[in-house]
């Protein structure tokens, strides 16, 4: 995700070569299961909430959630910046003040808030690395919660003290927790990259495993999805 896409096409020559290699290694690694939260919330059925989370590229983060059952839209975007710069070629200077993001729009009676925040923190993204994710390195790649409420800020920054206790991550969750401003979405071509795109080489590589960790660490959350 941090290259161009003209650089991104010399790089899949590459990477095609090595597909089967990379897909064996990708589904052979392993997630770290944090415990479940012990401050959590749930509204009245029938009343949707959103999420926006931030953990390196939005391609994977979003894959996860597509996959979550009791999720209704997964969105990819941009916040943490103004409007004027939430597009693709400007949030990839890392100089905007924009993550990529996404939102999740969930049912609180099939998935709780703190729940979605424990799939975030075990098999979407790493929270222990700063201002980069994997390959994709900036602040565009960012670990951070952006937070709409005071309820879902007590909720993330409890979890992250009971986290950083637990002692399941070797280093100290680096997990932003930011007041979302604003959420943009994402160019079209970004929107379900994944059910798109699934022998894209970045994706069999960097996010097809943490789908496969959802499945395996989650079973209880985890549903198929049909391509769009």
């Amino acid at each position: 995700m941090s290259t161009s896409r003209p650089d991104r096409l010399t790089a899949i020559a590459f990477l095609l070569s090595m597909q089967a290699f990379l897909c064996a290694a990708a589904l052979g690694e392993s997630a770290l299961l944090a415990p479940a939260p012990k401050d959590d919330n749930a509204k009245a059925p029938g009343v949707l909430q959103t999420a926006v989370l931030a953990g390196g590229c939005f391609w994977g983060v979003e894959g996860v959630y597509e996959h979550v059952r009791g999720v209704r839209d997964v969105m990819s975007g941009y916040a943490g910046g103004e409007a004027n710069t939430a597009h693709y070629d400007a949030v990839g200077s890392g100089r905007t003040g924009h993550a990529e993001s996404v939102q999740i729009t969930f049912d609180p009676q099939e998935v709780s808030y703190g729940e979605i925040l424990r799939i975030f923190f075990s098999v979407a993204h790493d929270p222990t690395q700063l201002d980069r994710q994997g390959p994709d390195i900036g602040t565009q790649y960012r670990s951070a919660i952006f937070y709409a409420d005071d309820a879902q800020r007590d909720i993330a920054s409890k979890y992250i003290e009971q986290l950083d206790g637990s002692g399941v991550f070797r280093r100290a969750i680096v997990t932003r927790l930011e007041p979302l401003q604003a959420f943009y979405p994402a160019e079209a071509y970004h929107q379900d990259f994944i059910a798109k795109n699934p022998r894209y080489p970045y994706v069999v590589f960097n996010d097809l495993p943490k789908i496969r960790n959802l499945e395996k660490e989650f079973p209880g959350f985890y549903r198929e999805r049909s391509r769009p």
